[in-house]
């Protein structure tokens, strides 16, 4: 079934030889980046040493690190593969810095670090997992960075609230360890929304599909036996859980209810869709299975 829609891709989808090697270069990319980065401070890590000037340690010597990999990254590779390496290559950064920020930064700013190891999984995971289950799809856009202009603002206004409210009230953020929740639910919106991709296989893309391909089925076994749109189920429960880990209680509620209105909107014209291709077979499926977010019922027939 389809996911969340995106922007048309900027490659057409590739062979599934040349996607599944895409994704090999992407994992090597990722880890070894990451790698890179970390291991310098793994003795600062495993002893608690404490790092003076702890932000000037924690980011020069990383970006340092950085620039040298993408020099070498332009050096070694070129075109399609060169762009999935460096965007790869960077979200490895942001893992491996969102760790260090967790290990060295002042408590009030640990759970921006843990933020950001969930989005740079989070981003990261969805080009490996469209390379694994269904790569005659992938593209760069397979990366979501690149979701919206909505997107990156909703991210930016998000880091802002942070700041701010951990300049004017840096206790809140850590009150109750109400956080931890968020970790909670961005791991099982990631594990639902994963579970969801692999079930459909090659029938998930990240765009709504107007067209029936022969390949095409009514997924209805796995997670998909409990919920029509599992893969909106997670998203929708993953971005939530990035605020609460924030504890940006204004974030929260926006985008809660922005998440809301754009699912609702998504999954009624997914739906429309789906009936066309499937008719009677996805009305009895309707029937028998919930959307899985609350208050939205779908493109149901009178």
């Amino acid at each position: 079934m389809c996911a969340n829609s995106q922007r048309n891709p900027t490659a057409g989808a590739t062979s599934a030889s040349s996607s599944c090697s895409e994704g090999r270069l992407s994992l090597y990319c990722f880890v070894i980046t990451a790698s890179l980065i970390l291991i310098p401070s793994v003795p600062q890590i495993y002893y608690g040493i404490i790092v003076p000037n702890v932000w000037g340690a924690v980011f020069w010597g990383p970006v340092l690190y950085y620039a040298l990999i993408n020099m070498i990254i332009r050096f070694v590779l070129r075109n399609s593969d060169y762009q999935v390496a460096i965007r790869a290559s960077f979200l490895g950064f942001v893992e491996a810095v969102s760790v260090l920020v967790i290990c060295f930064a002042p408590t009030s700013w640990q759970q921006f670090g843990v933020y950001g190891c969930f989005m740079a999984f989070f981003h990261y995971s969805e080009f490996l997992i469209i390379a694994y289950a269904n790569p005659r799809t992938l593209t760069l856009d397979s990366f979501m960075l690149n979701h919206s202009v909505h997107y990156g603002l909703a991210a930016a206004a998000s880091w802002i609230e942070y700041a701010l409210e951990v300049h004017f009230l840096p206790d809140f953020k850590r009150y109750g360890y109400i956080w931890l929740l968020g970790m909670a639910l961005c791991t099982f919106g990631e594990l639902i929304r994963k579970s969801a991709i692999i079930t459909a296989g090659r029938s998930f893309t990240h765009l709504v599909q107007n067209e029936k391909h022969s390949d095409h089925k009514l997924i209805t076994h796995g997670v998909y036996a409990y919920c029509r749109h599992p893969s909106y189920v997670g998203w929708f429960w993953w971005s939530i859980g990035t605020q609460l880990i924030l504890m940006n209680p204004i974030c929260i509620c926006v985008y809660t209810l922005v998440s809301w209105l754009f699912f609702h909107d998504r999954i009624y014209v997914e739906e429309y869709s789906l009936l066309n291709f499937f008719q009677s077979d996805y009305v009895r499926y309707q029937k028998r299975v919930p959307t899985g977010l609350p208050l939205i019922k779908g493109y149901l027939l009178e």
